[in-house]
C-alpha cells in the first residue's frame, strides 16, 4: 500500500498490494482512497487528475458535498453516492460502530455498484475524513476480491485514528448474521455481475 502525496489531503493511500487468496493481491493503481477534497490545493487537484482517475465516488451525505463541495463536483468522473442515511446529527469527525450501517443495507449496496459500474481505470472513494465510511467500502470490495478479515484490518489501520479491531467487529458481525460480506451485500440487492466486475477491477483485469 502506497500513500498518495495529494497536497492539503490527509490519508490518501493506493490499496494496491493488499494480500488476496491464492496468492493474489490487489493491483496497483485501481482503488484509491483518501478523505474529502474541499482543501485540495491547485497542486492536488492536478494531481489526481495525473493520476489518471476515472472516477471519483463520493459517500458523504449530500448536505455534506453541499457544504464542503469537492472541486470536482462538475467533473463526469465525479459522483456523489452517500453510503449512509441522511442524519442531520450525524458527526463526519466521529467514528460511529460500523455495524448500524447495515440499518440502511440499501445505500451500501449503491456505493458498492457505482465501484463495480465505474469506467475502467482507477476507482478514488473518499469520505469527510477517509476513514469510517470510505474504510467500509474499501473493506467489502477486499472482502469480496478474497482478502482476510486480518488483512483488511491491517489496511483499515493505516489511516489515522483507526482502531483495526473496529474494522474487524464489523466483519465478523457481517459473518454472524449474512454469512459474510458477499451474503450482506446479496440480500441488500446486489447483482452477481456487480460481484464479479469488483473482483476484475482489484486483480487488474
Amino acid at each position: 500500500m502506497a500513500f498518495l502525496d495529494l497536497p492539503a489531503c490527509r490519508n490518501a493511500r493506493d490499496v494496491g498490494g493488499v494480500p488476496l487468496t491464492g496468492g493474489r493481491a490487489v493491483a496497483e493503481g485501481v482503488l484509491l482512497r483518501t478523505d474529502n477534497h474541499d482543501k485540495l490545493t491547485p497542486a492536488g487537484i492536478d494531481a489526481v487528475r495525473r493520476l489518471g482517475v476515472r472516477r471519483i465516488l463520493d459517500v458523504r451525505h449530500a448536505w455534506e458535498a453541499r457544504e464542503f463541495p469537492s472541486p470536482f463536483a462538475s467533473d463526469p468522473i465525479y459522483a456523489n453516492v452517500p453510503l449512509d442515511r441522511d442524519r442531520p446529527e450525524f458527526d463526519p469527525n466521529a467514528q460511529d460502530d460500523y455495524r448500524t450501517l447495515t440499518d440502511t443495507p440499501g445505500t451500501i449496496a449503491a456505493a458498492f455498484t457505482a465501484l463495480a459500474e465505474a469506467p475502467d481505470g482507477p476507482v478514488m472513494v473518499h469520505c469527510h475524513g477517509g476513514r469510517d465510511r470510505t474504510g467500509v467500502l474499501v473493506a467489502l470490495a477486499l472482502a469480496v476480491a478474497g482478502a482476510s478479515d486480518e488483512a483488511i484490518a491491517a489496511e483499515y489501520a493505516l489511516t489515522d485514528g483507526t482502531d483495526p479491531e473496529t474494522m474487524t467487529a464489523f466483519l465478523a458481525d457481517l459473518r454472524e448474521r449474512h454469512g459474510g460480506a458477499e451474503g450482506f451485500l446479496t440480500g441488500a440487492g446486489v447483482a452477481a455481475r456487480h460481484f464479479e466486475a469488483v473482483r476484475r477491477r482489484l486483480d487488474g483485469g
